[in-house]
C-alpha cells in the first residue's frame, strides 16, 4: 500500500527546551517533514521571512507578526507560544550614574534595539501602565530598522549614528537606560525595575499569564487547504513541549496553546502596538488566525 508523500515545510525554528524533541525528530510526524534553515538565532531569520515569505513555518516575535499582517504577509498564527517571558528584568541602567527608578524616564535617553522589537513594545507599555511614563515622553534610541519593510518610527525616536553600540552608550553615558534582554552584558549594569522577577510574577498573575514573545505562524496558503497540517503541527508542538518537562495546561505559564489561554497577552500587545504607532489599527485576536486554528484548545 502506497503512502501520500509528506508535505516538506521550509521551517524556521530556534532550538529550545519545548522544541528539542520536535527538531530532532523524537516527535514525528506521517504528515509533514521539516527542512530546517541554518540559523543558529531564530530572530536572524524574521526579516527573510516577513520580506521575502522564504519560510513556510516556524516562529514570529509577535510584534513583528502583527506588524507583517497589516503589510500583506501571507502567514497565520497557530495558537502555541514558542518563547514566552517577563519584560521587567530586560531594562538596565547604571547605577554609579547616579539613582534612576522607571518613573524617572519621561525625558531620558532609553536605548533599544529597534523600535519595532516585541520586547520594546511590552516594556513600553509596562512603564505606561506601571509607572505612568508615557512612551513619546522618552528619547528612544535605536540601532537596527524594523524586520517589516517600509515602516518608519515615529517622530520621538531616533537613530544613533551610524557604528554606535548600544552597551557602550550605556556605559558611556550617552544613554539613560536600555533595554539589554535576559543577560547584563556588563556586570556594572543593575535592573532599572526593583525586584524584576517578583515585578514579572505579579504582571503574569494579573494580566493573564507570562507575555507572548514568539508563536507558530505557518503559511496562510497551506492553513486554508491543510486544516490536517495546522492540527498536526499544533500536535507536534505541544507534544514536544511536553516532553521538554514543560507545562502545556497552566493558564499563566510562558508557554500556552490555544487562543483562549493566549487571548489576553494577545490583546494587550495589540493595543500596545496600536498606542505606539506600530500598527494603524487594532485587530482582533481572532483574525489573526484561521478556522482550523480558531477551533483548537
Amino acid at each position: 500500500m502506497s503512502h501520500p508523500e509528506k508535505l516538506r515545510l521550509h521551517t524556521l525554528l530556534g532550538t529550545h527546551p519545548n522544541t528539542k524533541a520536535l527538531k530532532s525528530g523524537a516527535v514525528a510526524s506521517d504528515l509533514v517533514a521539516f527542512d530546517f534553515a541554518d540559523i543558529p538565532v531564530a530572530n536572524r531569520g524574521f526579516k527573510p521571512m516577513v520580506r521575502q515569505h522564504v519560510f513556510d513555518f516556524g516562529e514570529l516575535a509577535i510584534g513583528t507578526f502583527l506588524q507583517a499582517r497589516v503589510a500583506g504577509a501571507p502567514y497565520r498564527l497557530i495558537p502555541a507560544t514558542v518563547v514566552g517571558r517577563g519584560q521587567l528584568h530586560t531594562i538596565a541602567y547604571l547605577p554609579e550614574r547616579g539613582p534612576l527608578a522607571p518613573g524617572d524616564l519621561a525625558g531620558k535617553r532609553v536605548g533599544v534595539r529597534a523600535y519595532s522589537q516585541t520586547t520594546g513594545i511590552w516594556l513600553r507599555g509596562m512603564l505606561e501602565e506601571l509607572y505612568g511614563v508615557a512612551p513619546e515622553t522618552i528619547d528612544w534610541v535605536t540601532f537596527e530598522d524594523a524586520h517589516v519593510a517600509g515602516y518608519q518610527d515615529p517622530p520621538f525616536v531616533r537613530r544613533a549614528a551610524e557604528g554606535e553600540d548600544l552597551v557602550r552608550m550605556l556605559l558611556d553615558g550617552a544613554l539613560d537606560a536600555a533595554i539589554v534582554g535576559d543577560k547584563f552584558p556588563d556586570p556594572r549594569l543593575a535592573p532599572l525595575v526593583p525586584d524584576p522577577e517578583a515585578a514579572n510574577d505579579r504582571w503574569a498573575a494579573s494580566h493573564g499569564g507570562v507575555p507572548i514573545n514568539h508563536m507558530l505562524v505557518l503559511r496562510e496558503e497551506i492553513a486554508a487547504t491543510r486544516p490536517d497540517v495546522v492540527r498536526e503541527l499544533y500536535r507536534m508542538i505541544r507534544e514536544s513541549t511536553a516532553a521538554g518537562g514543560l507545562p502545556t495546561d497552566d493558564a499563566t505559564a510562558a508557554l500556552r496553546f490555544g487562543i483562549e489561554p493566549n487571548r489576553r497577552s494577545l490583546e494587550l500587545i495589540i493595543d500596545y502596538a496600536f498606542r505606539q504607532k506600530l500598527i494603524p489599527e487594532r485587530v482582533g485576536v481572532d483574525s489573526l488566525f484561521d478556522d482550523t486554528a480558531r477551533s483548537l484548545a
